[in-house]
């Protein structure tokens, strides 16, 4: 017997949860392996979230929720078959009559002309903010009728304590009596859920009944315990390099001239290299060499100095440190920063502090994961030490920092280094552009889209998980778009900076 089992790939599963992006799967005809596979990716999508208590229970409920979508594009094929107006009351009693006996004595065939149509089902999970969504969505939009049985049977199943009672009080058997549903919504119960964690809307043509779940109290406790105490003992690391915090302060205090600061900086060998280094690399495509950090300043202007300066500092107090896996994330971090600062020119050159925070805001987007991979052995220790006292897994530390919670990590290491607000903005909603404030959003979906163009780049990420609002953002309208513009920054990007 042929094995059609379809594997897992657990680097997309845990890229998905780590950058907070959907992970889709689609069906045309959803045969057995496929129904399968989907409860597989459910099931580790769960576990990696901590949510294991949630697998039996969130199974059933996909498995009904597929199995009526994959009914309701069937329906549509058989009525169009039949000459039946779906929308139309009398028809669609009409055809209800025979519609299940008719199908499932020729279900390949109707199947066949499912899939020729292009009515899919289509599973979407994602976690974003604490809470985890399960989306499944057909393109066969419910009728008025559909949407008031749908909705019946919601209500139905506020009068019900338990399945056996629900079981022995229906006995309608029109349309599966909608008995699966309310099963579905006391199942959700069991595991605190109400109806208000459930949705069922249209949406653009499409049916899409939605699971909203939040984490669980020990979990959202454990997210936060974990990462504050990590911030609270970074105080091992090494200190934001104290000449250049001398430097900011000159550049903050509006009575400093330009010449004093220039000549204080130039007085600073080893900084004078670094900051002429980055003012000359392939990123700000000087068409003349810079030779002096009076020239720097005219060229990228204070504000560029000011987070030129942020950006040798951070990466002089964390590459002292630097692991091989440390090194592979400042190379993603160049990578990003690069595009960030070459699609600002192109998208947002009627915002120059825009372009002036591009390269920064790019570089240090992950400083999460960063100071964790930097960290010395002896403070993962003691993380690991705290984790076992408050009786936290021990994989939970390192899942959230480099995983779920690293944005947030990041934003609070950059608040104790006294960065500016919108560079603690960007570092915390790079992953959630529409968390961000009005005044940073565009900067933040900037980051964003750099971010995801490189693991796009990688296979990582498919087209589909792109935030659609910041595609339209930056006026990106199809996959041919996005490839042109990533292939673009791909050949000209240079791993030279430093």
């Amino acid at each position: 017997m042929q094995n059609n089992k379809i594997m897992l790939d657990m680097s997309k599963i845990k890229m998905a949860i780590r950058a907070g992006i959907p992970l889709s799967i689609t069906t045309y005809t959803l045969p057995h392996e496929m129904q399968e596979y989907m409860e597989d990716v459910l099931t580790a999508f769960l576990v990696e979230m901590e949510q294991e208590h949630m697998v039996e229970y969130l199974k059933y409920c996909l498995n009904e929720l597929v199995t009526n979508s994959k009914k309701a594009n069937t329906k549509r094929i058989y009525f169009k078959e039949k000459k039946l107006n779906i929308f139309d009351n009398a028809d669609y009693e009409k055809g209800m009559k025979n519609f299940k006996e008719e199908t499932l004595n020729n279900i390949k065939y109707y199947l066949g002309l499912q899939k020729k149509a292009g009515l899919y089902v289509k599973l979407i999970l994602q976690t974003r903010n604490n809470k985890i969504k399960m989306e499944v969505r057909n393109n066969s939009e419910m009728t008025v009728t559909e949407y008031k049985r749908i909705h019946d049977k919601l209500s139905r199943a506020q009068r019900y304590t338990s399945v056996d009672q629900a079981v022995a009080q229906i006995l309608d058997d029109s349309e599966g009596a909608g008995l699966g549903i309310i099963i579905m919504i006391l199942m959700l119960e069991k595991i605190g859920l109400t109806e208000e964690n459930f949705q069922v809307v249209c949406e653009n043509g499409e049916t899409i009944t939605r699971i909203i779940l939040p984490f669980s109290e020990r979990l959202q406790r454990d997210i936060n315990d974990v990462s504050h105490e990590f911030v609270k003992i970074i105080d091992e690391l090494p200190q934001f390099p104290e000449n250049i915090m001398r430097i900011n302060h000159l550049l903050n205090d509006p009575n400093s001239k330009m010449s004093e600061i220039a000549m204080y900086i130039s007085s600073d060998v080893s900084l004078t290299t670094d900051l002429l280094k980055l003012v000359n690399s392939a990123t700000f495509s000087l068409s003349e060499p810079c030779k002096s950090i009076a020239d720097a300043v005219k060229i990228v202007g204070l504000r560029g100095i000011k987070n030129m300066l942020l950006s040798v500092g951070s990466m002089e107090g964390l590459d002292s440190l630097s692991t091989g896996s440390a090194k592979k994330l400042w190379s993603h971090s160049y990578r990003v920063a690069f595009y960030a600062y070459n699609l600002a020119r192109n998208f947002c050159a009627d915002d120059r502090s825009i372009i002036e925070d591009s390269y920064v805001c790019g570089l240090l987007h992950d400083i999460g994961k960063l100071v964790f991979e930097t960290a010395h052995p002896d403070l993962v220790l003691k993380m690991k030490e705290i984790c076992k006292k408050r009786e936290i897994k021990s994989d939970v530390f390192e899942k959230l920092c480099v995983g779920v919670n690293h944005s947030e990590i990041g934003a609070l290491i950059a608040e104790k280094w006294n960065f500016p607000e919108v560079i603690i903005s960007v570092i915390r909603h790079h992953h959630e552009p529409d968390f961000a404030s009005a005044e940073t959003k565009r900067l933040t979906s900037l980051i964003y889209l750099s971010d995801m163009i490189t693991h796009y780049q990688s296979h990582e990420v498919d087209f589909y998980q792109f935030d659609n609002d910041v595609l339209k953002m930056f006026r990106i309208e199809t996959e041919p778009q996005l490839q042109k513009i990533s292939d673009r920054l791909f050949n000209s990007f240079r791993d030279d900076t430093f």
